[in-house]
């Protein structure tokens, strides 16, 4: 009797789904574990707190991105001023930074003792008690820094949608006699909606699961409840518990997003899809439309990198010398090993995903995905304690048949810090590359088939080189993201192995801020690779017809 071999891919699809997802089994498992007595303290004392300001940060991030992201995106697809085209780039620039090094920034700018305050005192002689100013940490500090590091994402949703409308509606629309802002209100937002709707639900997860940032601005969160729970009181029980109250909350955001775009789907009468003309803003309008896209980008982007840079020349890490090549290797060490083992094993998902489509293949690999919209800590906290039972089980049968014991020989290990980066990031691949198998035609995969092509041959021969860029890309988007990566590389991370994101927030905690301006600026240099890729997409995706016979939205 012949064998079957997809039986075989499947089983390896399937084993390798259910080993990544044991980090977060672990974490809900914890509910029925004995915190001994610290989860009580922690619901006495400051829960209520985690909760308020999580969903208040969350509620703060999601309204402030969706009124600058939808607000850039259709000034920059259906209008016509000055800058426009670099603005169309330019607004993805704050993707370059990560959040805490906006914090870091931003405070050492706004701060009493910072180059803003100190300018206006000796300006007008004000003492401390003569004037007012906006406390950066704090909750509202902590919002506006989150929507300028995030609108982004909201940004490129919108943008996607606006770019996708057809002119033909809006000219319907205006010979109805709906004006300027019923155009928007009524046809353009509610046709853009699921991808709108979609950014903002991205930009909600993230910020229930920021920790750099919130951290540094003394706002108490879960992810800064789940840090200060297992590295001060030493539980990792009562860690996990709070981290299933942020997973629960996360997997509700994320069945929501998913049953919105699948029951609001809007589609346009017409198979018409050309572009509407920009509209050519005059007068003081065109000056409006030029500072409202400047003001992120200046606020996001080009206020921290100078700054950085100012920090830098003044003074810099003292210990660049000493430190930073070790930095920099531990970095690309474990970027460069995570990016080649995540990319491999979203590679292996997506292709089995395209050549045996069942709905058991399809579920575990969308489960095997669900990893990027949790955030890093609690993923730490899921990845040490299946380790953390593992080991003990050798030590115990090692103990008891050989008389010695290996010890923690996982955790505490670069292995640790793989396979939790693994969890965070095998999304990316299994998107990237997944879009680039949709791409490739299953005419070319019968013929290969007639010629007697195995399933690994057709992986090899003809799929690989066809996918080459989408790899690449995939790689880089790994790469970057876990240089970037904090609050698991912090958990996770062996004893004495820093890399530049830890070197930086160590650095920053301690308010030597001019020490960690030089880790910052090569963090912003590696996150730029991405956003360059991204902007090169975006421009090819922008066909600007001729202006004359109307606009979109006068």
């Amino acid at each position: 009797m012949k064998r079957d071999p997809g039986r075989y891919w499947t089983l390896a699809c399937l084993a390798l789904s259910g080993i990544v997802m044991v980090p977060i089994l672990a974490v809900a498992w914890s509910l029925a574990q004995d915190s001994e007595g610290v989860w009580s303290h922690l619901a006495e004392t400051v829960l209520g707190k985690y909760v308020s300001n999580t969903l208040l940060l969350a509620a703060g991030v999601g309204c402030g991105t969706l009124l600058v992201g939808v607000t850039t995106a259709w000034l920059v697809t259906a209008f016509s001023f000055p800058g426009v085209g670099v603005f169309r780039w330019a607004l993805l620039l704050p993707l370059a930074i990560p959040s805490y090094l906006l914090a870091y920034a931003m405070t050492d700018l706004l701060q009493f003792s910072g180059p803003v305050q100190a300018w206006l005192r000796d300006s007008t002689g004000w003492g401390r008690e003569d004037y007012w100013f906006p406390q950066v940490r704090s909750l509202g500090g902590a919002v506006v820094i989150l929507v300028l590091c995030l609108y982004p994402y909201v940004y490129l949703a919108a943008s996607n949608g606006f770019l996708g409308l057809s002119a033909s509606v809006i000219e319907a629309s205006r010979t109805l006699g709906a004006g300027p802002w019923a155009r928007f209100s009524r046809v353009v937002l509610p046709l853009a909606r699921p991808s709108i709707f979609a950014g903002v639900a991205l930009v909600v997860m993230e910020t229930m699961a920021e920790f750099g940032a919130v951290d540094y601005c003394a706002v108490d969160t879960f992810s800064t409840g789940i840090y200060r729970t297992w590295m001060g009181r030493g539980s990792l029980t009562a860690a996990a518990q709070l981290s299933t109250c942020l997973l629960g909350a996360v997997g509700l955001l994320y069945l929501l997003e998913s049953g919105f775009r699948k029951s609001a789907k809007f589609h346009h009468a017409t198979q018409r899809t050309r572009p509407p003309a920009p509209v050519v803003l005059s007068g003081a309008w065109r000056w409006v439309a030029f500072l409202a896209c400047a003001a992120p980008v200046l606020g996001g982007f080009l206020v921290p990198v100078a700054r950085f840079i100012q920090l830098t020349i003044e003074g810099g890490d003292s210990r660049t010398g000493e430190l930073f090549a070790q930095l920099v290797g531990n970095s690309v060490l474990v970027a460069g090993a995570a990016s080649l083992s995540v990319v491999a094993l979203g590679l292996f998902l997506a292709h089995h995903r395209r050549e045996s489509p069942s709905t058991a293949n399809r579920f575990a690999v969308r489960v095997a995905g669900l990893g990027y919209a949790i955030p890093g800590g609690v993923i730490a906290i899921g990845v040490l304690g299946p380790l953390w039972w593992f080991e003990s089980g050798v030590n115990e049968f090692t103990e008891r048949v050989l008389g010695w014991s290996p010890g923690l020989f996982l955790s505490g290990t670069i292995f640790a810090v793989l396979f939790g980066y693994q969890v965070r990031f095998l999304a990316i691949p299994l998107n990237v590359v997944g879009a680039g198998l949709e791409r490739i035609r299953s005419s070319i995969d019968d013929a290969a088939k007639t010629l007697g092509a195995s399933r690994l041959r057709l992986l090899w021969s003809v799929h690989l080189p066809l996918l080459r860029g989408s790899l690449v890309c995939a790689a880089l988007m790994v790469f970057v993201d876990v240089l970037k990566e904090l609050p698991a590389t912090l958990i996770l991370r062996p004893f004495n192995f820093d890399t530049l994101a830890v070197r930086v927030y160590q650095l920053a905690s301690d308010e030597r801020l001019s020490e960690a301006s030089t880790g910052a600026l090569a963090i912003i240099l590696a996150g730029l690779i991405p956003v360059v890729l991204l902007t090169r997409m975006l421009k090819s995706s922008y066909v600007i017809p001729s202006t004359s016979g109307g606009g979109a939205g006068t």
